[in-house]
């Protein structure tokens, strides 16, 4: 399949990367070519519907975002992710066939891309990764990708009339624990420190996720910069997208910002 590629870094609100997945999943839907969509944020938390749907959830996006961190609610599936330099997120956008439903293979498109980008950076060593969801670990799902028994990557999906989308986030550099932490204090803020109780509030741990660097031990070697690259040669082999571009410059600012005001006006209420 021949793509289109766009690879940014967000260097300010979080926001829109998803307006761009919006728009993006509409222009597939009316035709145009199929988009891998490649970025970071150096600072956010993105949350699921169900964690904005806890008791003292503003309390705690509040207490998020005094500590530095962007924070907004998503549209499509899933549960709260911490984002930073060191996390690399992958949007696949493909069209859709009238009357074909196809739910695990968008998945496991987007988990055999993932594998083959890890190769790639190891020099094609296999690193022996599994599927399936691990206890404990944020925005759980039964593709989650791990090694060891650690999960670094996690897959949701939004599908669309004419188009689907499937997005990853793969935890490539620094500390898996700490980004435990982070997602652990939200639910225990917004959950009233009653998470064990509460059917919406994740019980997450620690000793569940790790980063490729933790897990492979080839800290020069694996950053999110070549984990990147190594993700469009896995994609695009030894062809040219169609069409690339490092920044949203292409796009109309304005309009995506109007999108985001109305992801946050119709997710992110209390």
């Amino acid at each position: 399949m021949a793509y289109r590629l766009l690879m940014s870094k967000v260097e300010d609100g979080v926001g829109l990367p998803f307006a761009v997945d919006e728009l993006e999943c509409s222009n597939v839907a009316a035709g145009a070519s199929p988009i891998v969509h490649i970025w970071r944020h150096p600072r956010a938390v993105v949350l699921g519907l169900r964690d904005r749907r806890l008791p003292c959830a503003r309390q705690a996006m509040d207490e998020l975002e005094e500590a530095g961190w962007s924070v907004m609610v998503r549209n499509s599936g899933g549960a709260a992710v911490p984002l930073d330099d060191g996390v690399v997120n992958i949007t696949l956008i493909t069209p859709s066939k009238p009357g074909a439903v196809h739910i695990h293979e968008d998945f496991r498109v987007m988990a055999q891309l993932v594998r083959d980008a890890v190769r790639l950076l190891v020099n094609n060593r296999d690193p022996n990764i599994q599927s399936g969801e691990i206890a404990g670990a944020y925005c759980p799902g039964e593709y989650d990708l791990a090694i060891d028994g650690y999960k670094f990557c996690g897959i949701a999906q939004r599908r669309r009339i004419g188009a689907n989308i499937v997005q990853a986030f793969v935890v490539v550099e620094g500390s898996g624990a700490d980004r435990v932490k982070t997602v652990a204090q939200y639910y225990d803020t917004a959950s009233r420190g009653e998470a064990a109780s509460n059917a919406n509030a994740l019980q997450v741990n620690e000793h569940s996720t790790r980063s490729l660097q933790e897990l492979l031990g080839e800290t020069a070697a694996i950053t999110s910069d070549r984990f990147a690259e190594a993700v469009r040669t896995a994609i695009l082999g030894d062809s040219l997208p169609i069409s690339e571009a490092r920044d949203y410059s292409l796009y109309d600012l304005v309009e995506l910002r109007q999108m985001v005001a109305t992801m946050k006006q119709r997710y992110d209420t209390d």
